[in-house]
């Protein structure tokens, strides 16, 4: 493969915005490639290389790309306008949808980002509690908002910057850390600091560090703990909602959270965030109450009209079973890789997330940080190399979607086969 274009693109980039890209994540070192074009499982770069995408923008295009029913929704949208500064129907029709599936979502506001949903999440909490302190998931990534850019995944791990300059260390110092899968770290912090914390947010699987899988009954334990010290629960299914199952994690664990955010596939590919929970919780977001939170791009139209065509596949002709169905079998076949080789390299996932650790399984961030960083990095060039658009970083998940057939499925295998052997 070539990469002229996009060697001299990124050279015009770096004299323009910051390291050459408009998010960490994309820094691929030493050059990213620069996508023109995009379609089903595929995307193709400016040199004309095609790549099977197990990207997916890190997550929302469950359909894949330019699916024909969300390309049709959008059109519609756009013909009647793409942005109004008013209230419109398709507002309610959504929001009774997200109800529909997630019951703990009793009311909800729509905004433009996963980062938006979770900053006004925490807002809320604190409003609510009159607390200021909160606890984090060592790991957990929420967006690149000044309360959560502590010990942060995605490209805050990636790139080795857990902690961002120009966060006030008054901030900081009210954002306190546990481990994930470890209850009792839990208990000890919610026990140091009695009244003082207004809420734990916690991602139900880590999925900006790996994934990483909760173990048996510790989403359980940590609803307990939660309510037992009368501390709001957020769970960010910003990932997790609508990919693990209709009603996310929270269905598929059985656990209710007090606050819920979601994001991505909701957007059907389009800008979305969106934030809920309790009533008595949401009644309290201005202009009903108190706590502030405003948007232009609140509720746009063409997000929902995405998020909405996205939703009707969904929910139809059993289209996530048959989805989770096709990623176990592909888990399966790199497991069976992986142990062949004797690599002593794990697979972890579950529904459509998949990753290829290099290194055993981690539970936690501290585990996940032991991996050969490094050598996945190799790993990523190899595979692109063959075709193939997996995650630049150890530290994201891959995912498959709808429009990953079998026999692309199986072209993505032959080329883990190739480059784990090499």
């Amino acid at each position: 493969m070539r990469f002229n274009s996009s060697i001299g693109l990124f050279g015009k980039a770096r004299r323009l915005l910051p390291g050459g890209v408009s998010s960490p994540v994309r820094a691929i070192s030493p050059c990213p490639f620069y996508t023109a074009r995009a379609k089903g499982p595929y995307l193709w770069d400016a040199d004309g290389n095609r790549f099977i995408d197990h990207c997916l923008a890190y997550g929302p295009m469950i359909l894949g790309h330019r699916h024909p029913a969300v390309e049709a929704a959008v059109e519609k949208q756009l013909e009647k306008g793409w942005l109004y500064g008013t209230p419109s129907e398709i507002e309610i029709q959504m929001a009774e949808r997200i109800a529909g599936h997630y019951p703990s979502m009793q009311m909800m506001r729509f905004v433009s980002t996963g980062a938006e949903a979770t900053m006004a999440a925490l807002r809320v909490a604190r409003g609510a509690t009159g607390r200021n302190k909160i606890i984090k998931i060592e790991g957990g990534f929420h967006g690149a908002h000044d309360s959560v850019l502590v010990k942060a995944g995605s490209g805050a791990t990636t790139l080795g910057i857990p902690d961002s300059r120009g966060v006030p260390v008054d901030t900081a110092k009210n954002t306190l850390q546990v481990p994930f899968n470890d209850p009792e770290a839990l208990e000890k912090t919610l026990s140091s600091f009695p009244e003082e914390i207004a809420c734990l947010i916690i991602e139900p699987v880590l999925g900006n560090i790996g994934p990483v899988l909760p173990q048996e009954g510790y989403l359980k334990s940590v609803r307990d703990l939660t309510k037992e010290n009368d501390v709001l629960l957020i769970f960010d299914e910003v990932i997790t909602g609508f990919r693990l199952g209709l009603g996310g994690a929270q269905e598929l664990y059985g656990v209710t959270p007090d606050l819920t955010t979601l994001g991505k596939i909701i957007g059907g590919g389009f800008p979305i965030g969106v934030f809920g929970g309790r009533r008595d919780l949401m009644e309290q977001v201005a202009p009903s109450g108190g706590i502030y939170q405003a948007g232009t791009f609140n509720g746009s139209p063409v997000s929902l009209a995405a998020g909405m065509a996205t939703l009707d596949i969904l929910e139809g002709d059993s289209t996530l079973e048959k989805l989770n169905r096709a990623s176990d079998e592909m888990r399966e076949s790199l497991k069976e890789m992986v142990e062949d080789l004797d690599l002593g390299y794990s697979v972890v996932g579950i529904a459509s997330l998949f990753k290829v650790f290099f290194g055993p399984e981690p539970h936690n961030y501290s585990e996940a940080l032991k991996c050969d960083k490094a050598g996945y990095l190799e790993f990523f060039h190899r595979m692109l190399r063959k075709g193939v658009f997996i995650t630049p970083s150890q530290f994201e998940t891959d995912f498959i979607s709808t429009a990953h057939s079998r026999e692309v499925l199986e072209a993505t295998l032959e080329a883990f086969r190739s480059c784990l052997k090499s």
